[in-house]
């Protein structure tokens, strides 16, 4: 499953984001990769225990938490410390899966990663390729959305960022373990909650049709969830 999520910063944490960026310095994004990874990753990143890294992921973090559709589509148990990559022009990253556990900083706990995201930090008007691009069971779909837009899917699907030919394409990426790890199962749950949502708009919520959608829903969920 594929969501965007429109506008996940406002425009003033979007501003401000940038212009700590402007002035911050960057290092080889490679020092993340793993060892098939780091022979097709070609980007820079911010240090992940910098100063500026942790105080622009707790924006993220956030913007995260006040967003429903985020919610709904990761069912997000754990959050991995949002990360910040730069592709100017010649920079790219070949097709390649993420991998399936990751530490989490400063604490020795590992994390499964069920879900990848991705958060455009530069209008796409202000550089050319660059491109995320996701494959699945349907093919490959080319993800390049305006600053402040989110991208959610899942960890398992291989995926690549094409060559930057002009500009320079900024973003947060980082991992959620899901409280459902298989993503056909959250798939399920992420269109039953959005079909709850249509049809309270049109019903009261004690109507039988609510309770009972809601119900399947919560009892599936706690079928389903690792906690």
């Amino acid at each position: 499953m594929i969501v965007t999520i429109p506008d996940l910063i406002t425009p003033e944490e979007l501003a401000y984001m940038r212009q700590v960026l402007e002035g911050t310095e960057w290092v080889d994004g490679r020092v993340t990769a793993g060892s098939q990874a780091v022979k097709v990753k070609n980007n820079l990143q911010l240090p992940i225990e910098s100063q500026t890294a942790q105080e622009l992921g707790q924006i993220v973090l956030r913007a995260l938490a006040r967003s429903p559709v985020f919610t709904s589509a990761a069912l997000p148990l754990r959050i991995l410390p949002p990360m910040f990559n730069r592709y100017d022009v010649g920079m790219t990253f070949g097709a390649h899966v993420d991998g399936s556990i990751r530490a989490l900083p400063g604490t020795g706990q590992r994390l499964r990663t069920d879900v990848s995201s991705t958060l455009f930090l530069t209008p796409p008007e202000d550089y050319d390729g660059g491109e995320l691009v996701i494959h699945d069971t349907y093919g490959a779909h080319s993800v390049k959305l305006p600053a402040g837009h989110l991208v959610v899917y899942p960890a398992t699907s291989m995926h690549s960022v094409t060559p930057v030919t002009r500009g320079s394409r900024w973003g947060s990426f980082f991992w959620t373990q899901s409280m459902v790890k298989d993503d056909w199962q959250r798939t399920m749950l992420y269109d039953l909650d959005r079909s709850i949502i249509r049809v309270r708009e049109e019903m009261e919520d004690d109507d039988e049709a609510v309770v009972g959608l809601t119900a399947h829903y919560h009892n599936l969920l706690r079928h389903w969830s690792d906690v």
